[in-house]
């Protein structure tokens, strides 16, 4: 906490921190006057001010106005003239790599080169540099996904390309630390009489707290699943638990979530009995064919060809093979891990293709929810 305040914050908040943690007699308290908000204004000013005045020059000739609200800059939502409802989801791109001093006058009429924009998002740090990230979104699908195809690795500057993909609406969220007693009923009903929204439940064994449960959330929209995390995070729910966190659903913990319901689990013995080890998922010929599936999918959202690693890690008496898995799509912003199992063919062969086709189908699930 303190070396993340300590780089971050401006010099009034470093001087507020040293009189909070150094011991200063009364004498010396009686005669410190702290600096003034003015001061803090011109540091904060003097940072990147040529590309700053850029900035309000274009403003001015243009007549675009920015609204800067919560650490985010914004433009439109809706821009001037728009006439009816606001786009659907699928029209917002995320927009990645940003070099900190570039700015809406650069961004905004590169990226209205290819689609009308109804808003253009640029996430900004107190300093007045941007955070590395914006959010671009269109009056239709077709100008999102152009630019995509146009200005995925685009070269803002020389040996800067940027990043741009499909937008993900974030609607699901994980709350760790529940109490094992802690029954679907019981969070169900709470969750629907202190929020807005909610579409499913499903809870898990913590993954990282001993006897304890993880709930993930669905929620019907971002805005009614924001408006959610902000009331569990301010304890305004009563749920049994102690030291909840509460995040947004981490594509990897929701990967981990869904191999973790088809791993096949050790065999046991009972009374002397041997319990058979069920199948997590019978490769048929249509599963074969997911990579092919997959593919198409990517290429058709304009993300890049998936790139596959995949290692055999564990080999169970029972003719299961373990995979640790990673794949990487270029235009999508994390890459996917994991693991999965597969039967062996008992030829000795090395299987990773049939693990390749196992991973294609899980992730064609979650892109599937994502990009829908």
């Amino acid at each position: 906490m303190w070396s993340r305040l300590g780089q971050g914050a401006g010099p009034c908040c470093c001087v507020a921190m040293a009189m909070l943690l150094s011991p200063v007699s009364r004498e010396q308290r009686g005669s410190f006057s702290p600096p003034r908000i003015g001061w803090h204004r011109k540091w904060t000013n003097s940072i990147n001010q040529d590309r700053k005045t850029s900035l309000l020059a274009w403003e001015k000739e243009t007549g675009i106005e920015l609204v800067q609200i919560n650490g985010q800059r914004r433009y439109g939502g809706p821009p001037p003239g728009w006439v009816g409802d606001p786009p659907p989801a699928d029209t917002e791109v995320y927009i990645g790599k940003l070099p900190q001093d570039l700015y809406e006058d650069v961004l905004i009429p590169l990226f209205q080169s290819v689609g009308k924009l109804y808003e253009f998002r640029l996430m900004m740090t107190f300093s007045g540099l941007n955070r590395g990230f914006a959010y671009a979104k269109y009056s239709n699908h077709r100008g999102a996904r152009d630019a995509i195809a146009a200005l995925n690795h685009y070269p803002v500057r020389q040996g800067c390309a940027i990043v741009v993909c499909w937008s993900t609406q974030k609607r699901e969220l994980s709350v760790d630390g529940l109490a094992a007693s802690v029954s679907q009923q019981e969070l169900e009903a709470t969750l629907q009489r202190a929020t807005q929204g909610i579409l499913s439940v499903t809870l898990h064994a913590s993954p990282h707290q001993r006897q304890a449960k993880l709930a993930v959330l669905k929620y019907s929209s971002h805005q009614a699943a924001a408006l959610a995390k902000k009331a569990l995070m301010e304890g305004n729910l009563r749920l049994r638990g102690s030291e909840m966190r509460v995040e947004w659903l981490h594509p990897d913990l929701k990967q981990k979530l869904q191999l973790w319901e088809e791993r096949p689990p050790a065999s046991q013995v009972q009374e002397n009995k041997r319990l058979a080890v069920p199948k997590p998922l019978a490769l048929s010929p249509a599963v074969q064919n997911m990579l092919d599936h997959l593919n198409t999918l990517c290429g058709r959202q304009c993300l890049g060809m998936p790139l596959f690693l995949t290692k055999c890690i564990r080999v169970s008496p029972h003719g299961w093979l373990q995979f640790w898995f990673q794949v990487q799509i270029p235009g999508y912003p994390v890459p996917f891990s994991g693991f999965t199992w597969v039967r062996q063919d008992g030829q000795g062969q090395s299987r990773h293709e049939e693990a390749k086709a196992a991973v294609a189908l899980h992730m064609l699930r979650v892109l599937g929810s994502q990009l829908a």
